[in-house]
């Protein structure tokens, strides 16, 4: 589990730098502000959930029902969240946005705050 948390982590950080400089610079001509800013945003989410899963994979063994739910979470919740909104940005600009990732958009960020729940609740757990 330790494993996948790094590639994961590793993957994730990869692409975000891949899609903030591919955001920034091909994406920013046909982009308006706002659906920059969605995709900036799906980027940064991105890369701080990667950052999270590597510092994971580092300070915890991953071998608990828990903490593997909680990798789980992130991994999940970061490519449904920041995907999602990359999709939705780029189909908008074309003038087809794709509907269906509306929904998923939060779904991915319910992962996620369910990850950090998890994350709280093994600290809280390891207090008693």
């Amino acid at each position: 589990m330790v494993l996948i948390a790094h590639t994961m982590g590793s993957l994730y950080g990869l692409l975000a730098v891949v899609f903030g400089a591919f955001g920034a610079h091909a994406l920013k001509k046909s982009l308006n502000e706002q659906q920059l800013k969605s995709f900036e945003t799906g980027v940064k989410y991105q890369m701080y959930h990667a950052i999270l899963l590597l510092v994971l994979g580092f300070n915890f063994n991953l071998e608990t029902a828990l903490e593997r739910y909680m990798i789980y979470c992130f991994i999940i919740g970061i490519f449904l969240f920041s995907f999602s909104i990359y999709g939705l940005s780029i189909s908008a600009a074309k003038g087809r946005k794709i509907r269906i990732l509306g929904p998923i958009t939060p779904l991915g960020g319910l992962l996620l705050v369910i990850g950090w729940a998890l994350l709280l609740y093994s600290f809280i757990q390891n207090l008693v």
